[in-house]
């Protein structure tokens, strides 16, 4: 599948029958007793989609985690492993091959059975000569393994090329890991991102571009039974308007927060939920080409944010400067790393001295909230656009909805950008991996930064064991990629959420994904 093919499938108008109970004009505290639940979710952006080889993005996980499982999953609360669609594993003496022995009994929700072939066909898909650029996360999944193997109906093989200290971990991720029903991506092929078929607690309904994504209780699933009947997830892209919807009872829980909306949400007794966020948000430069192939334009740019002014400013307390692209709480930071300080004489010399004193940029960014920038990437880009202006430095913006823009930032499009990465399963490498060369072409790595040093770091890193010789060269890594500045850290996020008293049992997990089978209203 080419890239442009699905996102053109993506931004067409699905025509679907089914009507969304609780959404449109009723109220999503409506529920009675012996009538269906409903939980209304509403967040700031559609789904790229819902295969999870083809998608990379917050919003697909948050419905993909619902619908489907994957050999491991995270436990409650943290990124510890435990199984899943498999019961049990071992690990050979040389690290390399692990064997899985999979859950009997389990059916996906088109009726078909789950079983060593279902691993086989959905770890196959993403692996060389199958694998195609559209699968965003298949190499850094899957590029460790060398060989599959079927070793019974109900047990499979992995032969790894090098030992992999993270397989393990992403082998639980909600991206690449998770098993979709064989049956079903073969009978709908291209259009399998629209129609969802896996093993989880919900069954996929129906979809409403730019409207709404209905699932429903899965009543075969092999587990313990979801509380809820009806899960909706309502795109609503502004803010206020999600905040506004529900204090009026017209959704039961939203994201992407506003720090603004924060005092009028507890005012109305509404809950906030809050946690430390394992996110980054920073300000990305296109590495590849002229000017920001040049690292001391990088550094003179970076010299000129006032980073501590500008999360003071934009996230008001709910948000903490970043020094690294790992969260301070993850194994492997570095405390004594620091990013280019604000110094705005010294990024007037340094542009002077490059001849660049009437350097002109082009910005990208997107519109809507996310998870690591809770007041969307335009408040962001404007700050930063009036920052560069102070050091002669002109500055253009354009800004695009979620989809369009990750379409952009891969064709390389800008100067300067704004992403960010919520990390998939507490390991450092999965944040550092970000900026692997290796993983320019999948397009993780956005700012296209190449530094044969960081790459060969990285490689050492994922064989060691976990321990402080491994943090050790994480560490390493951080302090050089603070020198060559292809990124300026902004913050971390706390994970923000608010929901109505009515709701028990929500939460956020470290992952960024709303596990909602146990949330109840």
């Amino acid at each position: 599948m080419k890239r442009k093919y699905l996102a053109m499938m993506l931004t067409g108008v699905l025509v679907l029958s089914t009507a969304l109970t609780g959404c449109g004009s009723s109220k999503a505290t409506a529920t009675k007793t012996g009538t269906p639940k409903t939980i209304i979710y509403s967040q700031g952006a559609d789904p790229r989609g819902l295969d999870p080889a083809y998608v990379d993005d917050g919003e697909s996980a948050k419905v993909i985690v619902n619908v489907y499982e994957g050999l491991l999953k995270y436990k409650d609360g943290s990124t510890d492993i435990e199984p899943s669609l498999a019961t049990d594993w071992k690990i050979s003496t040389d690290g390399k091959e692990y064997t899985f022995n999979l859950r009997k009994n389990v059916k996906f929700q088109d009726g078909t059975p789950f079983n060593a072939d279902s691993v086989i066909y959905n770890v196959e898909r993403q692996l060389p000569p199958k694998a195609t650029n559209d699968m965003p996360y298949a190499s850094f999944t899957f590029g460790p393994v060398a060989k599959l193997e079927k070793t019974g109906d109900y047990s499979v093989k992995f032969t790894l090329k090098n030992k992999y200290t993270p397989f393990l971990a992403n082998l639980a991720m909600c991206l690449a890991a998770p098993i979709v029903s064989p049956t079903a991506a073969k009978k709908f092929g291209a259009k399998f991102v629209e129609n969802p078929v896996g093993t989880g607690p919900y069954t996929f309904v129906s979809w409403d571009k730019n409207q709404s994504i209905k699932l429903k209780k899965n009543d075969t699933y092999w587990g313990v039974k979801p509380k809820a009947d009806n899960i909706v997830f309502k795109f609503t892209k502004e803010n206020s308007v999600r905040a506004s919807d529900l204090m009026t009872a017209g959704t039961d829980i939203i994201d992407g927060v506003d720090p603004n909306d924060i005092a009028k949400l507890k005012s109305s007794n509404m809950k906030i939920y809050q946690s430390d966020g394992m996110n980054i948000n920073y300000m990305g430069f296109n590495t590849s080409r002229a000017p920001f192939n040049d690292v001391k334009l990088r550094e003179a740019i970076s010299h000129a944010i006032n980073r501590d002014e500008l999360v003071k400013y934009l996230y008001q307390g709910y948000s903490t400067v970043a020094n690294s692209p790992l969260p301070s709480f993850m194994p492997g930071y570095d405390k004594t790393v620091e990013p280019y300080k604000y110094d705005v004489a010294k990024a007037k010399q340094m542009l002077k001295d490059a001849g660049k004193s009437n350097l002109k940029v082009k910005i990208i960014t997107y519109s809507n909230p996310r998870p690591y920038n809770t007041v969307g990437g335009q408040k962001l880009a404007e700050s930063v656009q009036n920052y560069l202006a102070k050091i002669g430095v002109t500055a253009t913006i354009d800004s695009y909805n979620w989809t369009d823009y990750k379409a952009k930032l891969a064709n390389g499009e800008g100067d300067i950008f704004f992403y960010g990465w919520t990390g998939d399963n507490g390991d450092a490498d999965n944040f550092l991996t970000l900026l692997d060369s290796h993983e320019i072409k999948s397009t993780l790595n956005s700012a296209k930064y190449s530094n044969p040093v960081v790459d060969a770091l990285l490689v050492k890193g994922r064989a060691l064991p976990n321990g402080e010789e491994r943090n050790k060269v994480y560490k390493e890594i951080q302090q050089v990629v603070a020198k060559d500045a292809p990124w300026l850290p902004i913050s971390h996020s706390q994970a923000l959420a608010a929901y109505s008293p009515k709701v028990t049992g929500f939460a956020i997990h470290p992952t960024g994904t709303v596990f909602f089978s146990g949330v109840d209203k």
